[in-house]
């Protein structure tokens, strides 16, 4: 027996089998999401294919579906020795996996590109910005689960990326993905996906998952997409349990321009697109880590020339554009392996007094510039919902996040003050040097995907140029 995707496939795709039978690509959803094709269109998906009758997925034909119950999620090591060998063979009709350094599989329903990637699992509680999240270079060398279960809606689009190339290795979510339904699709995320060579797995219980990551904190990870159902178990959990983790790892280098490059693209407006700035005021060298394009939008939007330069750049590279403020920028890794390199080169331009603005990774290295030290956390912050409480004011903003690592507050050195932390769990979300005219925080005011509370940042760091 076939699965939906595989008969879907031998019909030219979703939209070609809606035509064969007459209906729309919402009813291929139902189909997608029952795992059967009705018998009222059993005869035109017969003679589109030329399958047989018991080729078809249908309804009776077997109940099994793959999720994240058992015998989909098999036994974590320790208790494999009494399993049957039948819980590392993939359900009928699993054409993915997730599996666990900890041995745990979860079984499911491919989508995107096929093949296999290994990295960190995480969660995003985000409920839209999907192509902004997977496209954000800060999520390099990770693969994301989003709680949020419908994902596809919106489709996608060639505006709304953060990146050239998608840096999330792969998603996992829990209901297939929906058809897109937004007037500003321009294609289906699948095949989006497919063209940044991502792979996707649905029908996983993303609850299960995020709590085990909540309790036990983000796993090593291999996400395997193989339409033919044959997985290499074994292989895959030492895949998994071999892969190194961030920490340690410097991945901003990956991510990172290789050579500088002006930029005056400014934010989007209804019914007009991006904006240009044409007549900026101040001028900014953006040091990229892991740039995203939204944060270089704000800061041509606040009265910027930006010129962006890559992040192994040094304090010459740097100042050698004659920069009014140097701004840090987001990124991927440990900060401690980034700050090899990054640290000297920022301790130059503090140095030259010259005002300093960092977001996530670039505030993580402005404070081991300024001599305090970092940490990895036991769990992530990643979502659009995440509460920071700006200490100086008492006000509480609803911010954008995506970091593993975070500043040691117990480590800041005199002179260096907090100045947000994070409601969630208390950990610093800012910090500020007045004497070297540098302030940084934690989570994206960009906000893209999120809420736009913090917008204010960067008309802060046109103030500090302004005053000289």
């Amino acid at each position: 027996m076939r699965t939906v995707e595989q008969v879907l496939t031998l019909m030219g795709g979703a939209s070609a089998a809606a035509a064969h039978c007459g209906v729309g690509t919402e009813a291929i959803r139902k189909w997608r999401q029952a795992r059967a094709i009705p018998p009222r269109h059993w005869p035109s998906v017969l003679a589109a294919t030329g399958l047989a009758l018991d080729d078809l997925p249908r309804a009776d034909a077997d109940p099994t579906t793959p999720s994240v119950q058992e015998p989909s999620m098999t036994p974590a090591p320790d208790r494999q020795a009494t399993a049957s060998a039948q819980a590392d063979r993939a359900p009928p009709g699993a054409t993915a996996c997730l599996v666990l350094g900890n041995g745990a599989v979860f079984w499911g329903y491919g989508f995107g590109a096929t093949g296999k990637r290994v990295g960190e699992v995480c969660f995003n509680t985000g409920m839209t910005g999907y192509q902004e999240t997977l496209t954000d270079p800060s999520y390099a060398g990770q693969i994301i689960t989003f709680t949020f279960p419908h994902i596809g809606n919106v489709g996608a689009n060639v505006e709304d990326v953060e990146a050239t190339t998608a840096a999330a290795l792969g998603l996992v979510v829990k209901a297939d993905l929906t058809e897109p339904s937004n007037y500003r699709a321009t294609r289906h995320l699948d095949d989006w996906l497919k063209s940044h060579g991502m792979p996707g797995i649905s029908g996983v219980d993303t609850r299960a998952l995020t709590v085990m990551i909540r309790d036990g904190g983000p796993p090593n990870g291999v996400i395997c997409h193989a339409p033919d159902g044959v997985f290499d178990l074994p292989a895959l959990r030492a895949e998994a349990a071999g892969w190194p983790g961030l920490e340690g790892m410097d991945l901003a280098k990956e991510v990172s321009c290789r050579q500088s490059y002006s930029w005056d693209e400014s934010l989007w407006a209804w019914g007009q697109g991006y904006g240009k700035q044409t007549a900026p005021k101040h001028k900014v060298v953006a040091v990229d880590y892991g740039a995203k394009r939204n944060i270089l939008r704000c800061l041509a939007d606040a009265g910027c020339e930006v010129v962006v330069v890559p992040a192994d750049a040094t304090a010459e590279e740097i100042l050698r554009h004659g920069p009014d403020g140097v701004f840090l920028s987001n990124g991927p890794g440990d900060p401690a392996a980034t700050g090899a390199y990054a640290v000297p080169a920022i301790r130059g331009v503090l140095e030259a007094g010259k005002p300093v603005f960092g977001i996530c990774l670039g505030h993580q290295l402005l404070a081991l510039a300024l001599g305090a030290k970092t940490y990895k956390l036991e769990r992530g912050h990643r979502g659009a919902n995440q509460p920071v409480k700006d200490l100086a004011t008492g006000r509480v903003e609803i911010t954008s996040q995506n970091h593993g690592f975070a500043v040691d507050d117990k480590s800041l050195p005199e002179g260096v003050t907090v100045t947000h932390v994070s409601l969630f769990d208390g950990s610093n979300e800012g910090i500020a040097c007045e004497a070297k005219r540098a302030f940084s925080v934690q989570y994206h005011p960009e906000a893209s995907p999120g809420p736009s509370d913090s917008h204010h940042l960067f008309h802060r760091f046109t103030g500090m140029m302004a005053a000289g």
